[in-house]
């Protein structure tokens, strides 16, 4: 059974910096894809960067490139994501997902197989 547990939201002021953490378990390879998104009050989930299993190659949508960082280490079983620069449109609950592959379509990460409960980020101004 694959599970993803996240780690590391919390509450930082607007320009502050969190790194999330994804423990992964259940796959039976390194080979599985992880995508980060988040939902905000009100609104609907999205996508904000996914890495491929593959290669390593991370996709990052518009609203974070420069300030958000993808990575993943198979050794640890866990990806991370390094959010710098904060803004209070960041704030929003954080969910990391896996599968074997990363599709992206028209800056829009897809919905993913495998989902954590989620890590709540609160930025304030």
């Amino acid at each position: 059974e694959v599970q993803l547990v996240e780690s590391g939201g919390g509450s930082v002021q607007t320009g502050g910096s969190l790194r999330l953490s994804c423990a992964v378990s259940g796959f039976n390879s390194d080979g599985y894809s992880i995508g980060w998104f988040r939902q905000a009050p009100g609104k609907e989930r999205e996508g904000v960067s996914c890495i491929s299993g593959t290669d390593n190659s991370p996709y990052y949508v518009h609203s974070v490139k420069g300030r958000f960082t993808i990575s993943k280490d198979n050794a640890k079983n866990t990806a991370y994501l390094q959010m710098n620069n904060l803004k209070p449109e960041d704030t929003a609950v954080y969910y990391c997902a896996a599968q074997w592959s990363c599709t992206v379509v028209q800056d829009t990460i897809w919905p993913m197989d495998y989902w954590g409960k989620g890590t709540l980020v609160t930025v304030s101004s």
